[in-house]
């Protein structure tokens, strides 16, 4: 029946019309997904949580008649609460936690008639770039099994290029959006600060850095998810500028000629660029070029030390916060073993800080913030490689070396010894900055931003582009993102490791 054989040759909007149609039932679109997941999971690792009866029952009930009725869908195991199913966050302290109450975001997706079927893997606490958890094991690149999918939304971006969903939910707090999509050759769309709710549970985690959206193979299918998501929930510290029409119209429009800066510099250190980002670069200016905009390269007059210094301290200050919260959610006193040597070391160095440490970095980010978006006003969009190169080795985060030897050690001081945790601390930060060197600054400036799969190494590995307009203009993002699709698509380039092929 079409629709169901030829699930994967219709992102989720069209599978949302062939239901409309009649074509095809929600039930069996479910089932083509749980036979794609069965197929290609145990491989993957991408989801870590099957909710098969729930969404059984959630058709039965009657799906709400939104915008994607009847598809289903997938959920990251961080952020997203949905009440009576286990959320761990990627953390043994977690692994029994039931939440009693469905997130705000969750409540928007379900009310698009969404079918969640699952959770998806994440990194502990969602800190890494990569998505290698001790509790539910790595999560592999179905493009590359010995490549990382990224991170922290590994999950579901390796669920979508798999081919087991269209679109799944995530959040990018560092890039944890466009990072996977870069990795596994997808659309990762990180909203402007405020856009999403955080709500009921979350005021603004990671001081406001942290935006939940989706993981998706078309743009269309993103735009049309954040039309159903956006707005302020009730008791929002701040809300993003409002938009006149739909992100969706937005897709099918051409933009204006616009005046693109670009930039072959890492944004938060001094690493260089893999050549396959620079040769995705210059493909992608000349492909800009050629569709009519004006391109110049120009790189932000940032400070990248106060940036990188800043945003490591506000992570290290909400690690802790996190850690040690984590006792009045589960109940219980916290112990050295539910968490992960990196965690616990961030956490640690988190507890560290004076109240006028994390003061002093949050100027030192407005600044820097102030100066990027001034330097913007120059410009409609901004374009870097997504990241420094195409997708690591798994294990390229984890310690090793003097880090490795010193971790038992460190973990023996939960009250003092903070000189033990540093060489532990050095190493996330260097493998951080030398991989994930651009993303994270738009998380602290909140500017919207997207990764596009707009280029493939020799070796097949996908190498995403990355967009980033002015604060609130996801329009100008949405316009630009869909004439580049409809340039260059991509949504018919699949990995190896992909379901019903």
């Amino acid at each position: 029946m079409t629709g169901f054989s030829d699930y994967a040759n219709y992102d989720a909007l069209g599978l949302a019309d062939l239901v409309k149609k009649g074509e095809v039932t929600p039930t069996q679109l479910l089932e083509e997904a749980i036979k794609r997941r069965n197929q290609v999971n145990p491989q993957i690792n991408a989801v870590i949580r099957s909710m098969d009866d729930l969404a059984y029952r959630t058709i039965e009930n009657g799906l709400p008649q939104g915008t994607f009725a009847g598809v289903p869908f997938l959920i990251k195991d961080l952020l997203a609460a949905y009440a009576g199913v286990p959320m761990t966050n990627g953390c043994r302290a977690y692994q029994n936690y039931v939440p009693d109450y469905d997130s705000e975001m969750v409540k928007r997706y379900k009310a698009t008639g969404a079918v969640i079927f699952g959770k998806t893997n994440t990194p502990e606490l969602g800190l890494m770039g990569v998505t290698e958890p001790e509790l539910h094991g790595a999560t592999r690149n179905p493009w590359n099994l010995q490549r990382t999918s990224g991170g922290s939304s590994g999950g579901a971006a390796a669920a979508v290029a798999a081919g087991i969903v269209p679109m799944a939910a995530g959040g990018d707090g560092g890039g944890s959006l466009r990072i996977p999509a870069s990795c596994c050759g997808l659309v990762g769309f990180k909203p402007s600060r405020g856009r999403n709710p955080y709500g009921p549970a979350m005021a603004e985690p990671w001081f406001g850095q942290v935006q939940e959206g989706v993981i998706s193979r078309s743009v269309r299918d993103t735009a049309a998810m954040l039309d159903a998501t956006h707005g302020r929930d009730v008791g929002a510290l701040y809300d993003a500028p409002t938009v006149k029409g739909t992100f969706l119209a937005a897709v099918s429009k051409s933009p204006k000629r616009l005046k693109i800066a670009y930039s072959q510099e890492a944004l938060l250190s001094d690493a260089l660029l893999d050549a396959e980002c620079l040769r995705g670069l210059k493909y992608t200016v000349d492909l800009l070029s050629s569709l009519g905009h004006e391109v110049v390269e120009a790189t932000p007059p940032i400070d990248k030390r106060q940036l990188a210094d800043g945003y490591l301290l506000r992570i290290a200050a909400a690690t802790a916060g996190d850690v040690f919260a984590t006792e009045q959610i589960i109940g219980r006193p916290v112990e050295l073993e539910d968490f992960e040597t990196e965690t616990w070391s961030l956490a640690r160095l988190g507890q560290s800080f004076s109240a006028y440490d994390l003061d002093n970095a949050n100027r030192m980010i407005y600044q820097q913030v102030r100066i990027f978006e001034i330097w913007m006003q120059q410009y409609d969009v901004f374009l870097t490689p997504t990241l420094a190169a195409p997708p690591i080795a798994l294990g390229g985060f984890r310690l090793q070396g003097i880090e490795k030897l010193l971790s038992p050690i460190a973990k023996r001081f939960k009250l003092g010894g903070l000189v033990h945790y540093l060489p532990i601390l050095q190493h996330l930060a260097q493998q951080n900055f030398q991989w994930v060197v651009s993303t994270p600054v738009m998380n602290m400036t909140g500017n919207p931003s997207v990764s596009l799969p707009l280029h493939w190494s020799q070796d097949n590995l996908p190498v995403g582009m990355m967009f980033t307009a002015r604060y609130g203009d996801e329009m100008t993002l949405f316009k630009l993102a869909g004439q580049l699709e409809q340039a260059k698509p991509w949504f018919n380039l699949r990995p190896a490791i992909f379901a019903g092929s």
